[in-house]
């Protein structure tokens, strides 16, 4: 059992997980707001031994080294890699300091964010069209780059709708393509491509390249937050062939279920 929990911001854990975070720790703390600055989060961490931290906030290396307490930071969002991760994984280690991050929990309200802004750019029914007459996904041509949990759902559910599927991985898919999911080699996948979206947490792309790209005609971005444009000066987000929801896909009811079990069964391993 740890002896503090502290959850220096708004980790999205369903009211049974907070209440299950009592079984894990003499004494648990939840914020409720984000902290400003790595004073304030240290403040926040006090002498806790486990810290929750969500994406809106980074524990990096100063915030490590002057927490002296810390034994494990459980990260309540995506961790794909040390070097994208909002903690300073690295410098964890060095410490001795355990981190684990979870993935894969809000996949399905992304497919449902592509489904719907593409059928909406499709036929037409938000103020803005892709071709004169509305059209189908039925046999157009649709390239998936990256073939993980999110990329896999999003193209096995074009394909179910008649679209001509092709995808570009860094590891091939042979399950896949005996699906009749097609592998084609990255620039040929783009130069094929029209309308062009990011499912992910980040930005994807160079925003020169992109904004250059997007002076083509009849071509689209989409995306559902400001932070997968990563465009500061909002200069992107003006254009209007960009559209953004504004809004994360992958948070729903269901994702936040999921994302509880998967940070309490973390807590778990950590405390093995």
């Amino acid at each position: 059992m740890f002896k503090k929990i502290v959850a220096i911001e708004p980790v999205s854990l369903v009211d049974w997980a907070e209440k299950k975070l009592y079984e894990y720790a003499e004494k648990v703390v939840l914020y409720e707001d984000v902290p400003e600055d790595d004073e304030e989060i240290l403040r926040r961490i006090g002498d806790a031994d486990a810290v929750l931290v969500s994406y809106t906030s980074k524990i990096d290396r100063y915030v490590l080294e002057h927490s002296l307490n810390i034994k494990y930071v459980g990260m309540c969002c995506s961790l794909y890699s040390k070097e994208s991760a909002n903690v300073d994984i690295t410098c964890a280690e060095k410490l001795g300091i355990k981190v684990y991050g979870i993935r894969d929990y809000g996949d399905r309200g992304v497919v449902e964010f592509v489904l719907y802004e593409l059928v909406k750019l499709l036929h037409g029914y938000d103020g803005y069209r892709w071709r004169v007459l509305p059209e189908e996904i039925y046999q157009k041509k649709i390239g998936v780059i990256g073939l993980g949990v999110t990329g896999t759902l999003i193209a096995e559910a074009l394909k179910f709708l008649g679209a001509e599927v092709s995808y570009y991985s860094r590891t091939r898919k042979p399950e896949k393509e005996d699906t009749g999911i097609i592998f084609k080699e990255l620039h040929h996948l783009l130069a094929e491509s029209e309308i062009l979206f990011n499912t992910s947490i980040g930005p994807s792309h160079d925003n020169a390249a992109l904004k250059k790209w997007l002076e083509n005609d009849n071509v689209f971005f989409v995306c559902d937050t400001e932070g997968a444009i990563g465009d500061k000066a909002d200069e992107l987000l003006k254009l209007p062939n960009v559209i953004c929801a504004k809004a994360s896909a992958g948070r729903t009811k269901q994702a936040f279920e999921l994302l509880s079990q998967k940070v309490l069964q973390n807590i778990e391993k950590a405390l093995q």
